[in-house]
């Protein structure tokens, strides 16, 4: 049964946010939509993917839908959901228009993890990188305090701020003072330790996949752009460390 274009269109465009908003790929963003489009006998759709907005071409002559995408985040649950059920559409199990119902329910979803479970996981990560940099056990509880307190500061600051370079910056520079806070008063050996098993819950290892897999595709706009946005991120987190030690 052939579809309205503009549900066609609707369902797409959705899929497509919801999965560009949750961290995934471009290419398997346009991926996505293009089968979606093929399943409901569109063929020759054409969709243009950046990290920034969606451009969405249907097949048939009508105009192009734009997107624009102003979050991003890392939610793979989301990105597998939305592969689910664009599977189920292809095989023709699902209808459209539970399709939609579907989607849009995906994207009002909030994170599965609590923010105290957030920091929490932030925390204990923060001391086993602590001892996998061959730090000594005398660091794992001070990286585990200041690692939980960075990324509760970049959690709040985040909120307050919505560039997210400048949250990360001062969740960095909080975790360099309180990492020499702790190893003054004896808690800690090595502060340089502790700072870096802290830190790694920043770090934008997921942006810096997705940015050699983009590049790798073919997609150079957004393989750079992912690039550039995983620098700044990396220079926030150095700067605010750096910040520290030269105060200090």
């Amino acid at each position: 049964m052939e579809q309205p274009i503009q549900k066609v269109v609707e369902v797409c465009l959705l899929a497509g946010k919801i999965m560009l908003e949750s961290g995934a790929e471009t290419y398997r963003v346009e991926d996505t939509m293009t089968r979606i489009a093929t399943a409901f006998g569109l063929p020759e759709s054409h969709s243009f993917v950046m990290p920034t907005g969606i451009i969405f071409q249907p097949d048939g002559g009508d105009s192009a839908k734009l997107n624009r995408i102003m979050e991003r985040t890392t939610n793979l649950r989301k990105v597998d959901a939305v592969n689910a059920i664009s599977r189920q559409l292809c095989n023709g199990e699902l209808s459209i228009i539970d399709a939609v119902k579907s989607l849009h329910k995906i994207d009002k979803e909030g994170s599965d993890y609590s923010i105290r479970l957030q920091i929490t996981a932030a925390s204990i990560a923060s001391a086993c990188f602590a001892i996998m940099f061959k730090g000594s056990w005398q660091d794992f509880i001070p990286a585990m305090i200041s690692g939980g307190l960075g990324y509760l500061f970049f959690i709040y600051f985040h909120r307050l701020v919505k560039v997210k370079f400048f949250a990360e910056l001062i969740a960095s520079f909080c975790i360099g003072i309180v990492s020499f806070i702790l190893t003054s008063v004896g808690l800690g050996q090595s502060v340089d330790i502790i700072i870096i098993g802290s830190v790694m819950p920043l770090v934008p290892g997921l942006l810096i996949t997705n940015a050699v897999r983009d590049l790798m595709a073919g997609h150079l706009v957004s393989g750079v752009s992912r690039g550039v946005e995983a620098f700044l991120t990396a220079f926030a987190i150095g700067a605010g460390v750096a910040i520290v030690f030269i105060i200090l």
